[in-house]
């Protein structure tokens, strides 16, 4: 698994159940259970043999009833910008809440590295982007806003067109370019769309203007909503972004500009490429938080803050998110000419989101080892499904190459590469 950078990019959960004192060593165990042991090498047993399922396998070491409802955490401090207060520095996580944001990591993670698989195999073609370690930023975003809220990100974009509802099979589809894509097989990787999901843009940092047209859509017609608009330190420099920042705060537009901060634009550090790295204070006028990008609890409560900083009328405000992507920039980028594999196993070792609800989940009694492999299992079978349907799917057919050009519109016709060659768009 991984990739390019030969790091093993995974997290929780591997080809089956590990030792005993594989666990201990990790610390996912706090010591020793006869009914537990049994349980496990029953589940060992059983996972070897082929028709049987892992995640319908039920161990009896614990009864459900015995887990802690919720626990509370204390998160990093928010660096702040213009602003008095911040997000909470404590937090509850509810068990169910724990588990969720759980599964959907993992999903995210292991669907990028089957991606990464698809690629390297030449069923995935063209460009191809992928957001494993950064896990923390899709879903603790998605969590803190509502569903009637718009996102709008650049082509980074798998995680977030997961959790803004599409399913697995419709993003692998997409990724290899068959009918049942969710743009049926016309975006691919980097243009994605889902109701209130704007993709997946492939020009760096455009998506940024079209954000704040959202948001002032979102104003102009009375709504409470309020629309994300995601970048990278990679696009932060552009002029545009700046243009943008005027006018949204201009018209105090309820809009919160995200920069993904993942240390590096495409090969260039940033700290080679911007004379300053304090992102989260780019705006000057418009108030600014710096947030622990590897933390979903961060994450969640700082979008939470920022949430409801938009809708109390006060206009935008500007997150960065300090964060890491485990592949290159793209699968062309083996990721390791700018950058050490140490560098990147360090980052996985201290700093991996998936790690880091996991072990909050079990030291503080909200899980257990099984209960989380079951998930991983589960997860695993879900991306194989997603992979299968995706490698099987019927590609459109040529006719279809300029249709959903526009929206309710009649029938006309579509120059093809010469005058000759004509297609009908269908609405």
């Amino acid at each position: 698994t991984g990739g390019g950078n030969g790091v093993d990019t995974g997290a929780g959960g591997g080809s089956g159940p590990s030792t005993r004192a594989e666990d201990r060593a990790r610390g996912d165990l706090a010591g020793p259970g006869l009914l537990e042991l049994e349980g496990r090498r029953l589940l060992w047993r059983l996972w070897r043999r082929p028709n049987i399922k892992p995640a319908k396998v039920l161990v009896g070491s614990r009864n459900y009833a015995d887990f802690a409802s919720e626990a509370s955490f204390d998160i990093k401090k928010c660096d702040l910008h213009r602003l008095e207060e911040g997000p909470a520095t404590s937090t509850i996580l509810t068990r169910e809440d724990g588990l969720k944001y759980y599964h959907t990591m993992q999903l995210i993670r292991r669907m990028e590295l089957k991606a990464d698989q698809l690629y390297k195999q030449k069923i995935i073609r063209g460009f191809c982007h992928l957001c494993d370690g950064q896990e923390a930023c899709c879903v603790g975003i998605e969590v803190a806003i509502n569903p009637t809220d718009h996102l709008i990100t650049a082509y980074r974009s798998h995680g977030y067109s997961y959790t803004r509802g599409v399913s697995v099979k419709q993003i692998m589809a997409e990724l290899t370019g068959r009918r049942g894509g969710c743009a049926k097989g016309r975006g691919g990787s980097m243009h994605m769309y889902a109701n209130n999901f704007y993709g997946g843009n492939g020009i760096v940092g455009a998506q940024v203007p079209l954000g704040a047209g959202i948001a002032l859509a979102c104003k102009y017609f009375g709504k409470d909503e309020i629309c994300v608009s995601l970048y990278g330190d990679g696009a932060a420099n552009q002029g545009q972004i700046f243009e943008t920042y005027n006018m949204a705060m201009l018209w105090k537009l309820p809009c919160i500009f995200i920069c993904e901060n993942n240390r590096y634009g495409m090969g260039t550090s940033v700290e080679r490429a911007a004379a300053s790295t304090d992102y989260y204070k780019r705006g000057d006028y418009i108030p600014g938080l710096r947030v622990d990008g590897m933390d979903v609890l961060c994450v969640r409560e700082a979008t939470k803050f920022a949430a409801d900083h938009c809708r109390s009328g006060k206009g935008p405000i500007l997150m960065e998110l300090q964060t890491y992507r485990y592949h290159g920039h793209s699968m062309s980028d083996p990721g390791v000419s700018y950058r050490t594999r140490e560098e990147i196993q360090e980052v996985r070792s201290k700093s991996d989101p998936i790690t880091m609800l996991k072990e909050r989940m079990l030291n503080n009694n909200l899980s257990n080892v099984e209960e989380l492999k079951e998930i991983d299992a589960s997860v695993r079978q879900e991306v194989e499904e997603g992979a299968q349907f995706a490698t099987t799917d019927p590609e459109p057919p040529l006719e279809e190459l300029a249709y959903n050009i526009f929206c309710n519109e009649e029938t006309f016709d579509v120059r093809g590469t010469n005058p000759w060659i004509k297609y009908k768009s269908v609405s």
